[in-house]
């Protein structure tokens, strides 16, 4: 019989309530046992929901406090020296010190530094390994969790990060090689198949998602070595899980190892299915990833049946697997709870619970196809209704897009003239100092934002105290002597939703969570039809806080890309083309904030390069359209109006190209994490503009030193020209307290002044 399955669940919860749980642990107001309650209550009530959606069997050990590579790492002790004693000591404090950073006591720790997993919106915490690196098993979470989820009454099937994987996303402290650790970590994970194989789980899943990426000869022969060694050992039997895109070459290689089981994207990837199905070995289960664990739209499940009905054909009802694409971790958790949205677009619409019952009902069909013959109907009336929707398609803006100026991606002069032109305006000095864009949303602030909506504080009422809070950060920011300064976003609720609600094309959930990382958690906007801008969005508090200072004041958008990945984006038209219709709806804003004397202009894009494709070969495509999105939404600006960007943690060696054919005049990076590693792009590459290397991590509630800051300036001077660089932190201050940002920030304005005190005298 063909078995229903995920391969893992959002771990959140559907309101949240890890975030709280961690928070109130983190501020000393519940305890360590207070935590672990809730998580293991959210455990269980997530199997059950699983269960009850459809799904024959439950992932385990999917479950992270804070993050599934972190959890990885702590459990097979790969923790830098640093950490050790705290973790020896307290378990939970040394992991949550890795996540982020610890400050008391006389310890003085910095978190590990946090990537994008594969092209999500997820981040991940880097595992920091070395030469010669032992490993051993810390604690028994896998067995534990799956022994809780069988006593529950629960089919379960324990998760784990594959040990290539773990090696290929982790880093080296020393520069040496990670794959070269191989041999020391693999009788570890043997250990631990053992361990999990006398508790009684007959199977595992390893999860390889390397394995869609493009590897080198090495790599591949680390995988032939790793599943050698694992087949030897006592172990159950084990399904490789691999997602996020096609196995293309790598195929051949996954079908090779000495496994008992193989998941394939059959959303990304579906036109590798035939392949698959010849070069499967006979007798292997195969799990097919028919619903997208990426997205919120309801599956077309008459093509997908199609495909499920072509798999048994060649593997056997028994050993059909019917699966989410990825783990469900990226998606929100029940529909049912939304009661807002319109009736027809919410029957667009699939959460995690609802992917379980759209594969519950696959399963169905092939057992019999009658019974499932009014399921199937009603999910294709969904279908269709979505197509035929006037709310989607608005032919104003397909006139728009197909009209000359979508193609003015240029401005009027090159940067050399326009560096002339802005210095000549804005008068800044040297090392010019800013933040990138938000300050704190305190507990006042988001509790006033909450009773507006609720109607229990008036419209005027919350104006004035917007007013107060804008005052209050411009002078601030005057106070410690900031150059070009912000307004700090108290009016915004998120960097993307709040451009989402006055953007046509746009809905929003109410308890649409994701986890970004840690207690981190964002509602993506549902981008369901075609994007325009009626009104400006952003002009008036923008204008009224330059209206209080003499000094610069940077308007602050996100761009059309971020915008793009960082919503729930339609999936019946290409990304370039929505992308193109939010840029141009953002150029309007644009000329709007200059026309009202806003001549600083920061169109965040911190998802370039999260948006890359994984293989190398899509590469281009996709840079030429990101780029000329950006490009569409500030090319109308005159010259001595200033274009910043952000970026966040990207491997800019990747896209160095891409990202000096954006020309924005100037560009803040995330570098404070890998202590200005991430310059390294630049040695080679002589970046052409203006540069802010983040000299403060946001991220931890740690707050740098002076001399810390100056250090990593003096990294940035080794590799820019002193003119290029900016002072900044590496993120928005959303997220931080006001006593950590006030001290934080004097010290980099601090930093700066000796920067700029150096430059006079050695002049």
């Amino acid at each position: 019989m063909t078995t229903v399955t995920t391969l893992g669940f959002p771990r959140i919860g559907a309101k949240r309530e890890l975030k709280a749980a961690l928070e109130s642990y983190w501020r000393g107001d519940t305890t360590a046992d207070d935590l672990q309650r809730t998580a293991r209550d959210l455990r269980h009530c997530h199997w059950q929901l699983q269960r009850d959606a459809g799904a024959d069997v439950v992932p385990c050990n999917d479950f992270a406090l804070y993050d599934h590579m972190l959890d990885t790492a702590f459990l097979f002790d790969a923790i830098p020296d640093a950490y050790r004693t705290l973790a020896d000591a307290d378990p939970l404090a040394g992991y949550f010190a890795l996540a982020r950073g610890v400050q008391r006591d006389g310890t003085d720790l910095r978190a590990l530094e946090m990537t994008k997993w594969f092209d999500t919106n997820y981040h991940y915490l880097v595992p920091e390994l070395h030469a010669g690196q032992d490993f051993r098993l810390r604690g028994d979470k896998p067995v534990a969790e799956f022994l809780e989820a069988r006593a529950a009454g629960h089919a379960a099937r324990p998760v784990l990060l594959g040990p290539v994987s773990f090696l290929l996303l982790a880093k080296t402290v020393d520069g040496s090689d990670r794959v070269a650790l191989l041999d020391r970590l693999l009788p570890v994970y043997a250990d631990l198949l053992s361990k999990l194989h006398d508790a009684g789980a007959d199977w595992v899943q390893i999860d390889e998602p390397c394995l869609v990426l493009d590897l080198d000869d090495a790599a591949r022969d680390a995988y032939l070595r790793a599943y050698a060694a694992l087949a030897k050992g006592t172990r159950p039997s084990l399904l490789l899980a691999t997602y996020f895109g096609r196995l293309g070459d790598n195929l051949p290689l996954a079908c090779a190892l000495p496994v008992d089981g193989l998941h394939v994207d059959l959303v990304r990837g579906k036109e590798q299915l035939d392949e698959v199905l010849k070069q499967l070995p006979k007798g292997r289960v195969l799990s097919a990833g028919l619903v997208d664990g990426r997205n919120i739209w309801r599956t077309n499940l008459d093509n997908a049946l199609i495909l499920a009905k072509y798999a048994q054909g060649h593997v056997g009802k028994n050993a059909l697997w019917l699966s989410p694409s990825c783990s469900l971790l990226h998606v929100p958790v029940d529909l049912a709870g939304e009661k807002a949205l319109p009736v027809d677009l919410k029957s667009w619409l699939a959460f995690a619970r609802q992917k379980i019952e759209e594969l519950r009902l696959l399963a169905d069909a092939l057992q019999d196809p009658r019974a499932a013959d009014a399921g199937l109907a009603l999910a294709r009336d969904r279908i269709e209704s979505r197509r035929q929707s006037a709310r989607v398609h608005r032919p104003e803006v397909a006139a728009r897009l197909a009209s000359p100026e979508a193609g003015d991606i240029d401005r009027d002069s090159p940067y050399p003239q326009r560096r002339i032109a802005q210095a000549a305006l804005l008068g800044l000095p040297a090392y010019p100092t800013t933040t990138i864009g938000s300050f704190p949303q305190t507990r006042e602030v988001r509790e006033a934002r909450a009773r507006n909506k609720a109607g229990k504080l008036s419209d005027a009422d919350y104006e004035t105290f917007l007013r107060e809070e804008t005052e209050r950060c411009v002078r601030f920011q005057e106070a410690i002597g900031i150059d070009v300064l912000v307004h700090g976003e108290f009016e915004r609720n998120d960097m993307v939703e709040y451009f989402g609600e006055q953007l046509a094309g746009f809905a929003f959930t109410k308890n649409g969570w994701v986890q970004s990382y840690g207690s981190r958690c964002v509602k993506p906007p549902v981008i369901y039809g075609d994007v325009s801008r009626s009104a400006p969005m952003t002009v008036r508090w923008s204008q009224y806080a330059q209206s209080l200072t003499d000094r610069p004041m940077k308007g602050m958008l996100t761009g059309p890309v971020t915008v793009l990945q960082w919503s729930f984006v339609r999936d019946d038209q290409t990304r370039a083309q929505t992308c193109r219709q939010i840029a141009l709806a953002l150029r309007d804003e644009v000329l709007d904030l200059e026309a009202a004397g806003i001549r600083v202009i920061q169109i965040d894009e911190p998802t370039l390069r999260e948006g890359l494709p994984l293989r190398r070969v899509d590469w281009q495509a996709y840079l030429d359209w990101a780029v000329e999105c950006f490009r569409i939404s500030a090319a109308g600006v005159a010259d001595d109006t200033q274009v910043h960007t952000h970026m966040c943690y990207s491997e800019f060696n990747d896209i160095i190209d891409a990202v000096a054919a954006m020309d924005a005049d100037v560009i803040s990076i995330e570098t404070s994490r890998s202590r200005m590693e991430l310059l390294d792009a630049f040695v080679k590459f002589r970046y052409p503009n203006d540069i802010g290397p983040g000299v403060y991590d946001i991220h931890s509630p740690r707050i740098p030193t002076g001399s810390e800051m100056i250090d990593l300036l003096e990294k940035a001077r080794a590799v820019l020209a002193p003119e290029q660089i900016w002072v900044n932190p590496d993120c928005g201050l959303k997220t931080r307290g006001w006593p950590e940002v006030r001290e934080a920030l004097t010290r980099m304005v601090a930093a700066a002044h000796a920067l700029r005190a150096g430059l006079v005298r050695a002049a």
